[in-house]
Formats: structure tokens, C-alpha cells, sequence
């Protein structure tokens, strides 16, 4: 805990950025916009500073954290890339992909990191001001999502500061995040094949079906707006919110054209809406399971959970 009662907020410019490594590197959290969601960032190699990300979300200790690194380069010191991890980077790192690999022994990162786990899960983040910030400092950066544990993960800076104002150092505030949905997870097994732990913006491997915690977001109870959630709903209940996609209009819409990226984009914000809306329960239209809906039914039905 930083002991301030209010969070720092500076723009992600270069001055911000800069003020944002030297929090880093003294051991502080700093909330930084992805592609994704805002991740809350902390130095990787310290396990005090790691310790600080679990106690500002309230997180569970046997759900690891993804390591954000700059590259395939500074990747490769903390895992084992096979010649199939190195062609899933090359084609899609920098991006919304994180890889679980195998940790490397000496990789010299906090034991939290990974939860005890012999695998680390890594990802190349594409935005430029989470870019920057890598560059900035000499050490890799954890960063889960910036909300505290198990709510609904923040696309804006108010997103983050309606649950972690106070309990972290400062937010660079890059605006609304782009993709929406956190990165697909996939895991590069020692045969070679490729296992989705999480659906997320970019479709690759085979399914996993496993219950064994391996990487993030695969509690079965995540993103929750703390109310009842009741998904494939075509109308709104009298004490409902609805959230509406194509035909089904509501209160707000995912996609009024039915456009799924742009569904995946608009997700957490709606459903913080629908969180703060007077009504006591929340009805969410259906969404087609094919594409980036995969990911997003996935994350409906965790925070229906």
C-alpha cells in the first residue's frame, strides 16, 4: 500500500511515463492502459512489490499473474521457447496473446509471479504507452488487470478508480482501451500442441478443458458486477437492466449493428453501467459463440457465475 489516500493520475505522455518508472522502481503499483484492459503494474523481480498487487486487488494467491515483457529477447530469459512459443510470437507479439511456458529456473522473478507454478505466463503488449514504459525500466512488469479481485475489469481510468483509488500509487490515463477483453491464454505443451486456457481476441490452439488454475481469468466466478446475472435474455424483466446486442435493444447495447468486435470493445463498459443502474438485476441479450464471442460469452457466463 503506497499509504496515499488518493491516487496519483498523470496523462501517459512522456513525462507521465517517466514518473511512472521511477514508482516502479522504487516498488510502487502504477495502473497503464494495454490494447486490452488497464493492467496494475509492478516490477516482476520484487517480490515486496508483487506482494503489493495481490493486497491492492484482494487477490487470490494461487492465480498467477501474466509477465508483460518488451519482446521475444527479454521473453526468453524468464521461459523455455520452443520452436512452436517462438512462431506464436512471431506472429502475434506484439498483441493481445499470452503464452504459458516453462519457467526457467533462473529467471530470478518473485515466486508469486507464477504461484508456485513450474510455467510462466508471458505477453508483448502492443500499446504504445505500455511500450514505452517497458523501455523505460530494465526489469519485466506484472500486471494483472486493474480492478479489485474477481469485478469487472477496467477499459477508462474511471473504471480503475472506482475500485482502486487510494490503494495504488498513480494511473496513467491513455483513455478508453481498444480490444476490451483480456488476451487469449494459450499454453505450449512439452509435445508441442497448443491448449486455449483463455479465450480472449485472438483464436489459436485447441480448447482447453482442464480445471487445474494454470493462468489467469479461469476462476469460474470473475467479473462480477455484484448482482444476479442472467444471460440469452431477448427482454428485460420489470426489475432488470438489459443489456442489448443486435435486435435486442436495452437500456444499453453491446452492438446495435451486432458487430462483435465492437461488442468485445463496449463489454466491461456496459456491464460497470448496468452495475451502477438503480435496477437489482442485470439481463444480458445473447451473443453468437463464433469468434471474438467466444470470449465474451466467456466472460458473461464467469460473471453470472
Amino acid at each position: 500500500m503506497s499509504g496515499k489516500n488518493v491516487t496519483e493520475v498523470r496523462l501517459a505522455d512522456a513525462a507521465g511515463i517517466a514518473e511512472a518508472a521511477r514508482i516502479l522502481d522504487s516498488g510502487g503499483l502504477v495502473a497503464v492502459p494495454t490494447e486490452t484492459v488497464y493492467g496494475l503494474a509492478a516490477r516482476a523481480d520484487s517480490a515486496e512489490a508483487v506482494a503489493r498487487i495481490y493486497a491492492a486487488k484482494g487477490r487470490p494467491d494461487f492465480n498467477p499473474l501474466i509477465v508483460h515483457v518488451s519482446g521475444v529477447e527479454q521473453a526468453a530469459r524468464y521461459a523455455e521457447f520452443s520452436s512452436e512459443a517462438r512462431a506464436l510470437a512471431a506472429a502475434h507479439w506484439p498483441g493481445p496473446l499470452t503464452l504459458v511456458l516453462p519457467r526457467r529456473a533462473e529467471a530470478g522473478l518473485a515466486e508469486a509471479v507464477t504461484a508456485g507454478l513450474p510455467t510462466i505466463a508471458l505477453r508483448a503488449p502492443a500499446h504504445p504507452a505500455m511500450r514505452a514504459l517497458l523501455e523505460a525500466v530494465d526489469f519485466p512488469l506484472a500486471a494483472p488487470s486493474a480492478n479489485r479481485s474477481g469485478f469487472i475489469s477496467p477499459t477508462t481510468p474511471d473504471h480503475v478508480l472506482a475500485s482502486l483509488d487510494g490503494r495504488i500509487d498513480m494511473l496513467l490515463d491513455g483513455g478508453a482501451t481498444r480490444a476490451g477483453l483480456e488476451s487469449t491464454i494459450v499454453a505450449v505443451r512439452a509435445d508441442g500442441s497448443v491448449e486455449e486456457l483463455r479465450p480472449g481476441p485472438i483464436a489459436v490452439g485447441i480448447r482447453g478443458g482442464g480445471m487445474t488454475i494454470e493462468a489467469p481469468g479461469q476462476l469460474a466466478s470473475h467479473y462480477a458486477p455484484g448482482k444476479p446475472v442472467r444471460l440469452n435474455a431477448f427482454a428485460a424483466q420489470e426489475d432488470e437492466f438489459l443489456i442489448g446486442f443486435g435486435a435486442v435493444s436495452g437500456d444499453v447495447t453491446l452492438s446495435a449493428s451486432g458487430d462483435l468486435t465492437e461488442a468485445a470493445a463496449r463489454l466491461y463498459a456496459a456491464l460497470h453501467e448496468a452495475a451502477r443502474a438503480p435496477q437489482p438485476r442485470i439481463a444480458v441479450a445473447p451473443v453468437p459463440d463464433e469468434g471474438v464471442g467466444r470470449a465474451i460469452n466467456d466472460r458473461l457466463r464467469r460473471a453470472a457465475a
